[in-house]
């Protein structure tokens, strides 16, 4: 398949000067792409990662941005991020929940861990309540608050990581949920459900995604910046009447089934 062009990132100006944001995973991939972003649109970023040391160092290569350690498993760690944050912009205006646990499948489901299991809907899942729990008074007194939460089309269809699945799943629920909670109180709450992007989560299998842009309807894998352009969006005063939607951003993958389509094709 023929993939489509790849257009040039770009910011429509700075839609987020004076925004405090915090977002979560930061150290790498899309967390530190949205990071990114949201910097070059006029935002101070604290990048939170579990490795302190990895969130500084990308803090350091955008401007206005704060490296902070936090582990979203840990309650304590979350709202010292929270309360660092609104302590060094004056208000906290966006959360990004982006981090995440994805353990690998044991080869039969009845092998599974229950530790396994544990690890990944209390980073993924629960990790994002407890961000959301300690930011939301804060996005309340910003009156511009929003949430904004990475989710994956693993929560929509079967690509395997039973524990990891089930939690972005769940994450696309507490989307609806809170959104419907935090309204009234003038924060929007939406999810972004990326497909597959090539992160440093793909080094060493860069064949495997090779393979798998052929099964994308635009013949390409996602890159970080294309989930952070739609965390921008969501965020942003551009989507100031959008709430409780989960936006897929996948190239296509969940509107069609290419291989079934080639398998029609090659029949006829």
């Amino acid at each position: 398949m023929r993939a489509a062009p790849e257009s040039p990132t770009r910011v429509p100006g700075r839609r987020f000067e004076g925004y405090g944001v915090l977002v979560t995973g930061a150290g790498r991939g899309i967390g530190e792409a949205t990071a990114r972003r949201l910097a070059a649109e006029g935002a101070r970023v604290l990048v939170t990662d579990v490795d302190a040391g990895r969130a500084e160092r990308a803090a350091g290569a955008i401007p206005g941005a704060v490296g902070f350690g936090c582990d979203v498993a840990d309650r304590a760690a979350v709202e010292a991020a929270v309360a660092y944050a609104v302590e060094s912009f004056g208000s906290l205006d966006v959360l990004v929940n982006n981090a995440c646990a994805c353990s690998p499948d044991a080869p039969l489901f009845e092998d599974e861990p229950d530790a396994t299991w544990a690890r990944d809907l209390d980073i993924t899942l629960t990790g994002a309540f407890r961000c959301a729990r300690a930011a939301l008074p804060h996005l309340v007194a910003s009156g511009r608050g929003a949430i904004v939460t990475i989710g994956s089309v693993n929560g929509a269809q079967d690509f395997g990581n039973h524990a990891y699945s089930a939690a972005k799943a769940g994450l696309a629920s507490l989307t609806r949920t809170l959104s419907g909670h935090a309204a009234p109180r003038g924060v929007r709450v939406n999810l972004v459900e990326p497909g597959t992007v090539h992160t440093e989560a793909w080094t060493g299998r860069e064949p495997a995604l090779a393979r798998a842009a052929d099964h994308y309807p635009l013949g390409r894998v996602g890159r970080p910046e294309d989930i952070a352009a739609a965390v921008a969006f969501l965020a942003s005063a551009d989507a100031a009447w959008i709430t409780g939607v989960t936006l897929p951003v996948d190239g296509g993958l969940l509107t069609s089934n290419v291989g079934l389509r080639r398998a029609f094709d090659a029949a006829e």
